[in-house]
This record gives C-alpha cells, structure tokens and sequence, in this order.
C-alpha cells in the first residue's frame, strides 16, 4: 500500500498526481462522515496557518471544490479565537504539527500584521528528537513513527519529575532507554522562535492594551498539551509585566469548534460558491 502525507507546514503540499488525490480522498470521507442529503449544498469553513500564501489558499480551495457549494477559509487561530469569543485583547498561539501560528484579536478581525507563522512545530521536535535518539543510541532500531509516539506520549519542558524510559529494540531485543533529556532538549527546541515572536507582536500592540493581552495569552493545538508549556511562557514574559496564559480546554477541537460557529454565524457574502 501506498502511504501519502499529502500536507505539509498545514497547507497542500505540491507533488504528485496521487498526492492531490489522496487530498480529495480525505475530504471525500470527512464529509462522508457527516451524511449530506442528496441535494443538501454543503458549506466547509478550512482553517489555514496564519500567514498561508494566496497560492495555497487557492490549492485547498481547488482540492474541496468537487465536494461543497460554498467554502471560506480562515486562520487557524482565529478560529479558535472566535469558538471561545476570545475577539477582543487577546493572544492566539495555536502549537500544530505544521505551523505554530500567531494572532492578536482586538475587536476586528485580524490582518495580516496581526498574524504570524513558524515552522519550527511537532514535526520539528519529532525530527530533533530522532536525531539526538539516534546519536545516542546509534545501535537500537526505532523509526519516525515510534518516535511521534514518544513524544506525544511524554512530552515536556522545565523540569521532568520523574524519569521518561521507553522500549526500544535493539537487535531485535527489547531494551529499556532513558530518553529524558532528548525529549527535554527537543521540546524546547521550537520555544526560542517561538517567545521572540510573541513578544514581539505584543510590542506593536498600541502600548494602552498591552497589558490586557499579556493578561490574555491562550495556548491552543496539540503542542499546547506540552507539560509545563503554559508555565515556561509565563516565566519567560515576567520581564514585561504581569501575563496569565492559558491552555485551552480542548486543544484537539477548539479550532473546528471556531469554524463551526463561523459556518453557522457568517452572513453570505463571506461565502466563496465553488461552482
């Protein structure tokens, strides 16, 4: 069987022929999934990384436009900011695979210089962590996957309570490794880029609300579940002032919530009709 990951850094990834297929095959069982009638036009909000080129919104719009009648797409932290009403002084860092992405919500909806985009993510500290694993243990045998797995299973940053052991084959033999300090090393390893630029966009806040949105930070995506994340961010703005952040209650869905609400609330000039 032929395995396709057909997106990459959250947007369509150019490639072949199958890869754009596998694209439509998904969304073909995503609405599948929620049985449309016959003759029932179906509207799909896409979440995007914040700072998605014009050509990639155009790539996705291409790949669902066999399936819907009307589509939007939007940021995926505005989004999730729009599902918890978060409009208004706040800080959106969605912490995906692909992306982390950035937006500051201050009553409108946000513009470009209000959103910003990394790709120093999950598959970031999935790859750093293969590589010191593999530089550590050059003689056990482990792939990609099992490493994933490592990391969502034990993830963190700061400082670990008690010691993150693992099996690991090594010629075919199982063994007990001790990879505390790569997970450490690799989780840490996107939150440099990641507070030089939310602090830099709560700087070219209109410094009268600035102290509103320190007091607003919300972590968002699955990296948001990273132990110790919120805490780490907290620590590291106390020379800006006082801040609270925030995990959001449901990380896996709090951006389809957002667009859920966008589909049922948004008047039909935002629609764009695929036909």
């Amino acid at each position: 069987m032929d395995i396709y990951r057909p997106l990459e850094h959250g947007v369509v990834k150019e490639g072949t022929e199958k890869e754009v297929e596998s694209v439509k095959e998904l969304i073909r069982h995503l609405i599948g999934l929620v049985k449309p009638g016959k003759d029932q036009n179906v509207f799909a909000v896409v979440g995007v990384p914040a700072e998605a080129l014009k050509v990639n919104k155009e790539a996705i719009k291409k790949g669902i436009a066999d399936f819907v009648h009307s589509t939007m797409v939007v940021s995926e932290p505005f989004a999730v900011a729009y599902g918890m009403q978060l409009l208004n002084n706040a800080m959106i860092v969605d912490i995906g695979a692909g992306t982390v992405d950035f937006c500051v919500m201050h009553g409108t909806i946000p513009t470009e210089d209000d959103q910003r985009t990394l790709f120093t993510a999950g598959d970031h500290i999935d790859q750093q962590l293969y590589r010191l694993l593999s530089e550590k243990f050059p003689e056990s045998t482990f792939n990609l996957n099992m490493v994933r797995i490592f990391k969502e299973q034990n993830s963190f940053v700061g400082n670990s309570v008690d010691a993150i052991k693992v099996e690991i084959p090594v010629q075919g033999k199982p063994v007990i490794h001790d990879i505390t300090g790569e997970i450490k090393r690799s989780c840490e390893s996107i939150l440099p880029p990641m507070m030089e630029t939310l602090t830099e966009m709560i700087a070219r806040v209109d410094p009268e609300y600035q102290k509103k949105i320190r007091g607003n930070i919300f972590l968002a995506g699955c990296g948001s579940q990273i132990r110790g994340i919120s805490q780490f961010v907290k620590n590291e703005m106390k020379d800006y002032g006082a801040c609270q952040v925030s995990a959001v209650d449901d990380p896996l869905f709090a951006g389809a919530n957002g667009a859920l609400a966008l589909a049922q609330e948004m008047p039909k000039k935002y629609w764009k009709k695929m036909s």
